[in-house]
């Protein structure tokens, strides 16, 4: 399995390496770069998400006149930057340096006037990194919703509508501060789709939906009961008058598309490459199912590479710890030692380097991974059913090691299978 694991995270390092933050920003600026200001107007610099260090250090290379810099990301990804003040946020519940991180993004927007520019160098992960309750809510209300939506099974957009409903700087709220400033974003996907109103829950963009279509969705997803009370009271506000928000140029820089493409093409050379999907989306049950099916249908005559992007759900119904990424792949060990055969070997990874609350960016399966959790002496479908993936790739050996990249596009997968 040594040529296939290596050949797989060759092809995943290709996807990091496209979605490089610096590159992406430097090539845009060069391609279009900034309209001069007026006499006496001053650049501003706020990176949210976790390729906020990467994304900061560029800019004030290509921006050496900025006056003030902020760069908020999470601590795994933390370095000093000169010229920069760098804020630690939690991902992906929220804490007290969140808080921080927010009302320092708020301060800094405030400071500006009608012939300034904020420029922001937006990054997912900005949701949980950088957050400023919404008035008449506190810190633990939100960190309180947050961890009810990350359990919830919900679609990353309808858990963004929610957040954007009970915070001060998201859906727009950035511009609503730095107003009457001009603002200018440059941002990296980390959203199938592209959506700009989710990607760090759109800090320069419109809100997704209303407190009704917010409060709905909670229902729906069976947590509004649980949610704090003053989150509910918000929510149930009947009357929400219309606001247009300043003007702002967004531009995007960077995405999970980029980043299958750039798997293809490392791939195309000595394997038979195929996209097989850029929404593996929806439960991670049901991707399993849709990657072992794909492995099925492919020609057997030549060496298969399937590549596959989206960001799967996990609802959680156990206590155990792990990730969207692990699970995906300790499912696909599960079904792929039921159904497939040949030498082959499957990788799910995120591309920031971190999948859920763990320090593993995903995971690694072959016909072999599913008995190696029971060699161990682990029981992998008790393990699997209490959504302890973590443990039963680590038991396997089977998880994948990257440390923080810098990035965040989402995930990337891809499926190996050699002849025969």
């Amino acid at each position: 399995m040594t040529g296939l694991l290596t050949t797989a995270k060759a092809l995943f390092q290709a996807a990091v390496d496209r979605a490089d933050p610096a590159r992406a920003l430097r090539a845009q600026l060069t391609a279009s770069p900034l309209e001069p200001l007026p006499a006496g107007g001053k650049n501003v610099l706020l990176a949210v998400g976790k390729a906020a260090i990467p994304m900061m250090r560029e800019a004030l290379r290509l921006i050496p006149d900025a006056d003030q810099a902020i760069a908020i990301t999470n601590p795994e990804n933390h370095t000093e930057i000169p010229g920069a003040t760098v804020i630690c946020g939690s991902h992906p519940v929220p804490d007290e340096m969140s808080a921080k991180a927010g009302q320092a993004a708020i301060e800094l927007a405030h400071s500006l006037g009608p012939n300034d520019r904020l420029i922001a160098l937006i990054s997912g992960g900005g949701s949980a990194l950088m957050v400023a309750p919404a008035p008449g809510l506190t810190l633990a209300d939100k960190a309180a919703v947050n961890k009810l939506l990350l359990a919830s099974g919900l679609e990353i957009n309808e858990m963004n509508l929610i957040r954007q409903q009970l915070s001060d700087t998201k859906g727009g709220g950035l511009l609503r501060h730095a107003a009457p400033a001009r603002v200018q974003a440059f941002i990296l996907s980390d959203v199938i789709g592209d959506d700009l109103r989710a990607i760090a829950s759109g800090p320069t963009v419109a809100p997704i939906g209303t407190r009704a279509q917010a409060r709905e969705t909670l229902q729906r997803a069976g947590i509004w009961d649980r949610a704090p009370e003053a989150v509910k009271a918000r929510l149930s506000t009947t009357h929400e008058a219309p606001e247009a928000l300043p003007s702002v140029i967004n531009t995007l820089i960077g995405s999970n598309r980029h980043s299958l493409k750039a798997m293809m093409s490392a791939a195309a050379e000595e394997w038979n490459a195929k996209l097989v999907s850029h929404r593996l989306t929806g439960d991670v049950a049901e991707a399993a199912e849709t990657v072992v099916k794909a492995a099925e249908a492919a020609p057997r005559n030549n060496p298969v590479a399937l590549i596959f992007g989206g960001e799967t759900t996990v609802q959680l119904t156990g206590t155990g710890l792990g990730g969207r990424n692990q699970e995906l792949a300790l499912r696909v060990a599960k079904l792929g030692a039921e159904r497939l055969s040949g030498d082959w070997l499957f990788l799910s990874g995120g591309t920031d380097g971190r999948d859920g609350p763990t320090d593993a960016a995903g995971g690694i399966a072959t016909p072999a991974t599913w008995n190696a959790v029971k060699a161990a002496g682990q029981d992998p479908d008790a393990l699997l059913a209490n959504n302890d993936s973590h443990a039963a790739l680590k038991a396997a050996d089977a998880l994948l090691m990257t440390g923080g990249t810098g990035t965040n596009v989402a995930d990337v997968q891809v499926f190996l299978r050699r002849p025969g």
